[in-house]
């Protein structure tokens, strides 16, 4: 071989090599090279049938929901920790069951009944590790914007639980300061005011994608939970006068008769859905996460961002102004059926969830943290109640036995003091004030309307035994004594 036939064979090597070295540097650079960001929406006091993904005959207009849905994964079984706000956003920030720390009610709620309510805890310890600090572990950028409700003064506030930003989450469980839901607010963890008019979702959802879109480049956490749908009933005059005319088509009763706490009056529960003011508040809530999911999508962050949307109790149904039905879910806001705890959930997480896909596998407000948390590499090494979903997201099953509630409180809608554990597809709800227990078959009966406690005794003593296995395990705390009244127990108690 002389040396002009060398001279080319080394050069057709160097080139091979040097066109392989360049093909993988630029798969480098295509590939993520940082753990997804996370978004996360929590809505106040929306219904599981509040959202058209769930319910195709919906009242109210949800069309980015729905998208979102379309682009992950749908869960018909997914829970709320508890059937009112405080210990819900409580177990989504730490992984674990509000009742280990006694935050069993929203913060401070005490309304008294027959009995004197079990003791409350106000705030969300300073002690408890917070999916913001969890992720500031692995150099997240860390967002919050709307409702907190998780402390009664500024230490126990969002930027003292791991977020770098907190715009107007603070004390109040609703937007009761200023003109409330219109500009301006005068929320004192606001400080720029909005101009006169201003809508509060939509303010929350400009500051969250303005957040995304500054820290592109870079791992963020942006937590947005709205005030909506939480009354104050306001909605947006052009939004409302929609809605009006829908309702004019809408025919049937609107409310029928729900059973009471004992020795109360039976309230009216709705079985209609059909309000215009409450509509006009879920679409404009719609709209306003449309909003920074379109953020998402112009900052080019849709393959590596995971999405999750939920609420933090069932829609109200019972009081101030019953503005939503949850039929054929039983009881609403403030109940442990159903109507109370079943909430929407919806996960779009790229790569692990298939478009469009859904999953009757449940899960719960305590597997926010566990499964964020994995997925962005962190190792929790304290102990939580939660899990990570992955498995679920993928489409298969989870390692899990049971959930469990816990509210041994007179609720502001009416809802009875009481806990609960799901089994499988079985419901077991036992009644606070004398023990009463009553089995349910969800995947048969939904509206939780045939009890099946008298046919399946056995099955009721087996739930009922690790129902109250939990108690010990968490602590958990009950009815007070009232003039001379003594509530039911547990038999481990007595």
């Amino acid at each position: 071989m002389n040396n002009s036939a060398r001279f080319r064979i080394v050069a057709l090597v160097l080139l091979l090599l040097t066109s392989s070295a360049v093909s993988h540097a630029g798969a480098a650079v295509s590939s993520p090279t940082r753990p997804p960001n996370v978004v996360v929406f929590l809505v106040d006091d929306l219904g599981y049938m509040d959202v058209g993904a769930n319910n195709p005959d919906c009242f109210y207009d949800t069309p980015n929901i729905g998208r979102l849905s379309q682009s992950g994964m749908r869960f018909t079984d997914g829970y709320a920790a508890n059937p009112v706000c405080s210990p819900t956003r409580y177990s989504l920030m730490t992984g674990k069951y509000p009742t280990r720390v006694q935050a069993t009610n929203f913060f401070s709620g005490m309304r008294g009944g027959t009995f004197k309510p079990a003791p409350l805890n106000n705030h969300m310890p300073i002690e408890e590790i917070t999916i913001a600090e969890a992720l500031k572990t692995k150099g997240y950028a860390t967002f919050f914007a709307g409702k907190w409700h998780l402390g009664e003064s500024e230490e126990y506030y969002p930027q003292n639980q791991g977020f770098d930003v907190n715009i107007g989450g603070y004390s109040r469980g609703g937007p009761y300061s200023g003109k409330r839901y219109f500009g301006p607010f005068e929320n004192p963890q606001m400080e720029v005011e909005s101009p006169e008019g201003d809508h509060l979702p939509d303010r929350l959802a400009r500051d969250t994608a303005k957040f995304i879109d500054e820290h592109k480049d870079e791992p963020f956490l942006a937590y947005l939970a709205f005030y909506s749908v939480h009354t104050p009933l306001m909605g947006r005059p052009d939004l409302v006068e929609k809605y009006k005319e829908k309702s004019e088509a809408v025919e049937g009763e609107e409310f029928a008769d729900e059973e009471q706490v004992i020795g109360k009056k039976p309230r009216k529960v709705r079985v209609l859905q059909k309000h215009a003011v409450y509509a006009a508040m879920v679409e404009a809530m719609d709209q306003a996460v449309g909003k920074v999911l379109k953020q998402i999508e112009d900052s080019g962050l849709e393959d590596n961002t995971i999405v999750v949307f939920t609420s933090d109790n069932g829609g109200l149904s019972t009081s101030e102004g019953s503005p939503t039905s949850n039929l054929p879910l039983r009881g609403g806001k403030g109940w442990v059926y159903e109507g109370g705890v079943r909430e929407p959930w919806i996960v779009r997480y790229p790569g692990v969830t298939k478009p469009g896909s859904e999953s009757s596998t449940p899960i719960c407000s305590i597997d926010l943290l566990p499964t964020i948390a994995s997925a962005a590499g962190v190792e929790i090494e304290h102990s939580i109640d939660g899990i990570d979903i992955r498995p679920a997201l993928e489409g298969g099953a989870l390692d899990r036995d049971a959930l469990y509630w816990h509210y041994p409180h007179y609720s502001n809608q009416g809802g009875i003091p009481g806990g609960a554990i799901r089994v499988g597809k079985y419901k077991l709800f036992e009644r606070y004030e004398d023990g009463r227990v009553h089995l349910y078959d969800l995947e048969a009966d939904l509206s939780e309307s045939k009890d099946l406690a008298a046919e399946m005794p056995e099955r009721v003593q087996q739930m009922r035994k690790k129902l109250h296995a939990w108690y010990q395990d968490v602590d958990a705390k009950f009815l007070q004594p009232k003039e001379g009244r003594q509530p039911w127990k547990p038999e481990y108690l007595q």
